[in-house]
Parts: C-alpha cells; structure tokens; sequence
C-alpha cells in the first residue's frame, strides 16, 4: 500500500473520527437540554431501520455504477456521457428517496408545515404578494410565513406556484421536478470542470458526481433544484470565460446567477466560486481564437452584468426589498430554533454532517486537492493558447482551485452563524462542487463503493427530514 493511499486513508478516518464525536456528544447534549433541536445529531433525522420499495433500485443503481461508472465515463462520447450522468443521478436519487417510500420519500416531503406549497393560495395577486412579502417574515407579525418560505427570497416558492398554475400542481409534481431538475447540477459541473480544467479530469469526475451520498437529500428537497440553478451558472461563466459563445453563455450565466440570489440568500456566497471560474478562464482561450472571438469574450463582463441585472431589477419593481427582507429573516432566524442551537457545537458538527453528504472519499480527495494545488500552484493560470484538452499537470492544479473555492464558500456559510443545523440540505449547492476532489483518487471502485455504502446505510436506517 503506498503512502498516498495510507494518507487518504487517514483523512477519511479523521473524518470518521468527527463525524462519531458528533453524534456522541450531540445526543448527549440534546438529551441533556434540548437545545439543538435535531432528534440524531449531527443530521435532522431520526432513528428507524427500514427497506423499501426503492431499496432493490438503489442497490442496482450502486452496482452498477461502481462497476460500470468509471469504465463508461471514460469512453462514451461526451454529449453522450452528460445525458448518462444526468439519467444515472436522478435514478440514483429517486431510488433512494423511494427507499422511504412514493408517499412519505417524494410526495409528502414539499407538503409539511415548513415547506412551500402549503402557501401557494396565498399567490393568487402575484404582483400584490410580492409587495407585501416581507411584512410576514417575522414569526410575531400577522399570519407569518412558514420557515422555509419566510427564510428565502420569493423566487423559490414562485417556482412552485408557477408549476401549480401550469397544472402540476401538488407534492408528486413538485417532488419530480426537483429531482430531475437536481439532477441536471451534475452535468452542470462537469460541463465546468472540462471548459476550466480538462476533459479527462471531468470524465474521471462524473462517476463520483453521480454516486454520492448527497443524492439522499437532493431528493425532493428544493435546494436540490437550488444546486443546479447554481451550478448551471457557474457552468455558462465557465463557457463565456473561456470563449464558448460568450453572446449566449454570458448574459445566460448572468441571469442564472441573478435568479440564484432570489432563490436562497445564502447562495450570494457563489460569488467565491464565480471569482474561481474568472481567474481560471482569464487566459485559457483556444489556440484558434481568432480576433472576432477574443473581441466577444472582451464583452462577457458586460452581457454577463447585463443577464445579471433582470431577475433583481423584476422582483424590485414588483415591490420586493431583498436587502430588508434579509434583514427581517436575520432576526427572524434569531427567534426560532436559531437563537437557541448552540454555534460551539454546531460550528464544528455542520462539519461533520458535510462529511456525511459529500463521503469519505471526497474527504480524501480533498486532502490531494490541496497537496495538488501547493504542489502545482505555478500552473494554475495557463499559458495563452494552451488548448482545453491540457495535460494533468496542468489541468489539477486549476480544478483543485475551484474545489477549494467551494469548499471556503462553505465555511464562510458555517463561520457565519446562520446555518447551525439542517445544512445537510441547506449546503447542497456547495457540497456538489467538493465531488470532483474523487477525480483526484486512486481505485475509484473502492471508493465508489464506500459512497454507496454510506448513501444506503444513512437512507435504511434514519429517517431525514428532507
């Protein structure tokens, strides 16, 4: 065994090491106080060993890609392989949502008092509901929002009230499109990783992308359709940066990541990987560009600015003051379960629940995704002309960058105090761009079947709340 190996090894057994500390001394606080509010700390779960009728699924599912996966994703033709990543991901996340069964995995989960659809008869006078949105944050003001609604900004219930009045209306329908929807982010990602970093570093990618255990919480949870609107906005500033169409790709990207912030307020933080891709597509250009593609990409900043100004500039004309109605949510936050969860505790145990929806093996692949990028921090902006298909000496250290661009992202998230507990959805849009640290990893089987085995083991015996 080598000494790589041996080292990777070791990350994901420190990882382990967290994530038990966080569930011994969890429980031992909540059964002593009360005061973190989740029934299976470090998760918003609780204990019930179970099968269902999406387990024989989940198990095909796993087989197959830790036997197939890394193969495949080697030589299928590329288009081909981003329709199989997104095929395979939304198999694999409904499988596992089914393992709780159609009513309790998929269809009840958008339907609870917390969730969006209990107030889509409150959307009749969209333009008037808008206007008076933030008047109903705070939980002492006249007939409040539920949490999920009050704690987000009116694009993410607006998506379900548009589907409602598209005649899709209900939790099967809402489930369904966040699982398909969700999916799509893998795709998104690895359209990313090959425009910055190469193609065969997204190949060796996507079958992590694919088998990761935080498909449990992308199922039907509406912050798996918040990754994906995320993620294909950085996949477009990818494309413009590096002179793909940069008249269609940036002002897209731009309006993507215009509805992103309208989506969650915590998403603003995207802004971190965005600043990656532009660092990162700054020189990397074909060898062919000629004058009429240099000068288009010299206009993505402001197509880009100009896509971005639409989704904020609707939503204020139609009354609604994002910036006071964060600040609303903010003290709102504080007097719920917010106030009361401890950050000692959580600022280290978000941790440990990321841990658990990325895997073990990201956490090894992060440990080489930062030995990678020390060691090849000289070739993190390429040489002008140098094509997009870079050897690995090159193209690792710029895809370690934007791994560790989400991954600061994420601890700024937790540093903040504003996502203690419940990030195991809540952190999804990151958490995605941590997967490809796999592509990094030696014996991708193994490891692949360590993912596999964690997404069952979490999904057969607890219960998520989302």
């Amino acid at each position: 065994m080598n000494r790589d190996l041996l080292r990777d090894l070791g990350a994901a057994l420190a990882a382990a090491l967290l994530v038990v500390t966080a569930v011994v001394l969890g429980t031992a606080i909540e059964n002593s106080d009360g005061t973190l509010h989740v029934n299976w700390p470090p998760l918003y779960a609780r204990w019930e060993p179970h099968l269902g009728p999406g387990t024989p699924a989940a198990l095909l599912v796993a087989l197959a890609v830790v036997g197939y996966g890394p193969r495949l994703a080697a030589r299928l033709g590329w288009r081909t392989l981003l329709g199989a990543a997104w095929g395979a991901a939304a198999a694999w996340t409904c499988s596992l949502a089914l393992i709780d069964g159609r009513q309790r995995g998929i269809t009840e989960r958008l339907t609870t008092k917390y969730e969006y659809l209990q107030v889509i008869d409150r959307f009749g006078d969209i333009p008037g509901t808008l206007r008076d949105f933030t008047r109903h944050i705070l939980i002492d003001s006249p007939d409040p929002w539920p949490a999920h609604v009050a704690g987000h900004p009116p694009a993410s219930t607006l998506t379900f009230v548009l589907l409602d009045r598209a005649g899709l209306g209900g939790g099967a329908w809402a489930g369904a499109w966040c699982i398909a929807v969700g999916a799509t982010a893998c795709a998104a990602v690895l359209v990313t990783v090959r425009a910055l970093a190469g193609e065969g570093l997204a190949r060796r990618a996507a079958p992590f992308l694919v088998l990761s255990p935080a498909a449990v919480w992308m199922g039907t949870s509406a912050d798996g359709y918040f990754a994906a609107v995320a993620a294909w906005a950085v996949a477009l500033l990818a494309l413009a940066v590096t002179g793909r169409r940069p008249r269609l790709t940036a002002p897209a990207s731009g309006l993507l990541f215009g509805l992103t912030c309208y989506l969650s307020y915590g998403l603003t933080l995207f802004a971190l990987v965005a600043a990656a891709v532009l660092v990162l597509g700054a020189r990397r250009r074909s060898s062919r560009s000629g004058p009429r593609t240099r000068l288009r990409t010299t206009l993505a900043p402001s197509l880009f600015l100009a896509g971005f100004a639409v989704v904020p500039l609707l939503f204020t004309f139609a009354g609604f003051n994002w910036w006071e109605a964060y600040r609303l949510l903010v003290e709102r936050y504080y007097q719920g379960a917010g106030g009361i969860r401890p950050y000692g505790y959580w600022v280290w145990a978000n941790l440990a629940c990321t841990v658990l929806v990325v895997g073990l093996a990201t956490v090894a692949g992060l440990r080489r995704t930062v030995v990678t990028l020390f060691r090849g921090r000289a070739h993190v902006l390429p040489r002008a002309g140098e094509p997009s298909d870079a050897p690995d000496h090159a193209a690792a250290p710029r895809l370690a960058l934007l791994v560790l661009a989400a991954l600061s992202a994420l601890l700024v998230a937790d540093l903040s105090g504003m996502s203690k507990a419940e990030t195991e959805r809540i952190w999804l849009p990151f958490a995605l761009w941590l997967l490809p640290a796999g592509a990094f990893l030696t014996h991708p089987r193994a490891w692949l079947t360590a993912q596999a085995a964690l997404a069952l083991l979490i999904n057969h015996l607890l219960f998520t709340g989302w």
